[in-house]
């Protein structure tokens, strides 16, 4: 953990380094939007697959282009190199951002994430208490929300990172490696929650709700790309609050389209649209409060090697313009 951000680090300012097109601007006008995903059961998912933001910013001639992502840390790497300008990620990989240098800014509050993160164990596995996971196998994203929540379980437990053998693995590596039996539990976060425990022989352990933890989501944007373009911010998060509004109104027809997007059971979908209520809101001073205590956290971990202001990538100007604009219509 204590190479961990400074590997990061490198990684990154090569990435930036190397990066032959600078993904938006070019030095005229702005020609490609370039916006990150994750397999999670977002609006922003929903607003891809109508098209949204593509018939939006084709009144100004933009091209929106799409990444998927297993995970947040990878779209740093996205966001340092300037060929990501929007993503959404949790609570975890903006921390580590933000410690590492990287210039974004936290644009708005997109879940609360109270039920969006836990830890999984096979039934009758044994593991009946947080304290049982010591010497026991434990996959997690590193920097992830799950990585996070992992580690203040352990904390909460009475435990040491080092009583438990926390395996690096990605979504992807994880499933796999759970479903054989090769790691004891997994620390991850929805549609997985939903998925194991309502499709497999899986229970939660322990979720956020239980130990009163949030795992917050967050709108980004590159800070330069904001710079240079601060209409198609406010542009993005109103298209945005379309979708967040479309869910929550047409909650049938979402669990549709996201069980035919993602191949799930609706129940599965349903489920998890349950746990992770979307939001498109200024980020508070209680979720800021949060994002503190947890950046403070993992400094103490040593898992960030420096102390940070969780307020300095704070900026709501813009979603405040955005729910503004969109009230007065």
């Amino acid at each position: 953990m204590k190479k961990w951000p400074l590997y990061v680090l490198g990684c990154l300012l090569l990435l930036a380094g190397c990066s032959a097109a600078k993904s938006s601007e070019g030095g005229g006008d702005l020609k490609e939007i370039n916006i990150g995903v994750q397999q999670s059961l977002s609006p922003l998912l929903l607003a891809k697959e109508k098209g949204w933001f593509e018939k939006e910013f084709a009144k100004e001639g933009i091209k929106v282009k799409w990444t998927e992502f297993q995970s947040g840390p990878p779209q740093f790497e996205g966001l340092a190199a300037d060929k990501l300008d929007f993503s959404q990620v949790g609570n975890s990989p903006v921390i580590a951002g933000q410690a590492a240098g990287i210039d974004f800014k936290e644009i708005g509050l997109s879940q609360d994430g109270l039920k969006a993160n836990g830890i999984l164990v096979k039934k009758g596995s044994g593991i009946d208490d947080i304290k049982d996971l010591k010497g026991k196998k434990v996959a997690v994203a590193k920097g992830s929300s799950g990585f996070d929540f992992l580690y203040k379980v352990i904390d909460k437990a009475g435990l040491k990172p080092t009583d438990v053998n926390i395996i690096q693995l990605q979504p992807d590596e994880a499933m796999p490696a759970f479903d054989s039996g090769a790691i004891d539990a997994w620390s991850i976060w929805e549609p997985f929650l939903s998925l194991k425990t309502i499709k497999s022989d899986a229970d939660i352990l322990v979720d956020g709700e239980q130990i009163d933890k949030y795992s917050p989501g967050f709108t980004l944007v590159r800070s330069k790309f904001a710079e240079q373009h601060p209409d198609e911010v406010i542009r993005f998060l109103k298209v945005y609050d379309k979708a967040v509004k479309w869910q929550k109104t047409h909650k049938k027809e979402a669990v549709e389209a996201y069980a035919k997007i993602k191949n799930l059971d609706k129940e599965v979908v349903e489920n998890v649209l349950n746990n992770t209520e979307p939001l498109n809101e200024p980020i508070t001073d209680r979720i800021i409060q949060t994002q503190q205590e947890t950046a403070d956290f993992q400094y103490k971990l040593k898992a960030i090697n420096k102390e940070i202001d969780v307020k300095e990538v704070v900026d709501n100007s813009f979603i405040k313009k955005a729910l503004k604009e969109g009230d007065d219509k």
